[in-house]
Formats: C-alpha cells, structure tokens, sequence
C-alpha cells in the first residue's frame, strides 16, 4: 500500500550549516500525530556514485582508505560524487579512473538507492562496469588509496563476515550476487 500523504507540517526551518557539500537544515513542525517537534535534515548537494569494476574473470577492484568520520580504514567499492545538474554515468566514469585508473567500455545501471533517508536526502546510483582496461589513477589530494583486486567471492564473503561495512559497497555486492543467482550477468 502507498500512502502519499505529506502529513507533516513545516512551521520554520533554518539553514545552520553550509559548505560545498553538504547543508543542515533545522525544521519546526508539526509532526503526523498533531504535535509540535523538530526535524534535522542533512542536504546533499551531489549524487552518490558507486562502482562496481569487474574483470571477466570475475575479479573485482575495491578501494581501500582511512575514513575521516569513521576513524577507521575501510574497504568500499570506488566511490564519489557527482552533480545533480550532471549525467551521473560521467561522474562514475570519472571516478573510476581516479580512483583505480580503470576505464570500462561497458556500463550497466544496477542499482538505486536512498542513503539513510530518516535524516538525509542522498541519493545514489551504481554502476557495474566491465571490459576494463588499466590507466593511471588519478586520486583527489584528500584521498590516500589502496586499489585491491579480489575475486568477487571474496568480495562477497567479506560483506558476509563484516569485513565491508560501507552501506553502498554492501548494497551493490550483494546486488551483484542476487543478479549472479537469477542469472542476469
């Protein structure tokens, strides 16, 4: 069942932080049941581009790096952002040779998603990319990167134990299994 309704009711909001990235806005509202409250809402300025790289063989490239916010390294898929104004596939192109020097001549949309949509209006999308060929990366002067080539089983087998944590990387992996199973790839 769909239920389109807005019922919330925006009494005031106000922006309490703006960068290039991101904003953060506070609402006054009146909330579904009729009563006062307030909402935060984490403004997105970009789309979330995911990558998923894979090789014939079934070789799949990640990226390792040190998570600011985390504190922590992480393995993720490659990874960006791209305009909104933009076509998305050119900032997963882009991305992909920054981050891996890896250009593909086939690109597969495979998923859509909403990152944490109680406080945040990010939207991704990712991309399956194969007949890869090998160039030089290109990384961002805030990114130290680690380019890791795993077979997609172990890719796999990692989400399964934990290993890959990173909401996008876990979505497009396990995306690609339920594809590999029902025979789509």
């Amino acid at each position: 069942m769909e239920n389109n309704k807005n019922d919330w009711e925006i009494l005031s909001e106000k922006v309490v932080y703006d960068n290039a990235w991101i904003s953060l806005v506070h609402h006054e509202v009146i909330n579904p049941s009729g009563n006062p409250g307030i909402y935060g809402k984490v403004h997105f300025k970009n789309i979330a581009i995911g990558i998923l790289p894979l090789e014939e063989d079934d070789t799949l490239h990640l990226i390792g790096q040190y998570r600011f916010v985390l504190q922590q390294y992480s393995i993720e898929i490659p990874e960006g952002g791209g305009s909104l104004a933009d076509d998305p596939l050119l900032a997963a192109k882009r991305e992909l040779l920054e981050e891996t020097g890896l250009s593909a001549e086939r690109w597969d949309k495979i998923l859509e998603m909403h990152m944490s949509n109680s406080v945040t209006d990010e939207y991704c999308i990712v991309y399956l990319a194969r007949s890869l060929s090998q160039g030089k990366a290109l990384p961002e002067e805030t990114e130290k990167l680690d380019h890791i080539k795993l077979p997609f089983d172990a890719a796999y087998q990692m989400v399964i134990e934990n290993k890959i944590t990173d909401a996008i990387s876990v979505a497009a992996i396990l995306k690609l299994r339920l594809m590999q199973m029902e025979g789509k790839i």
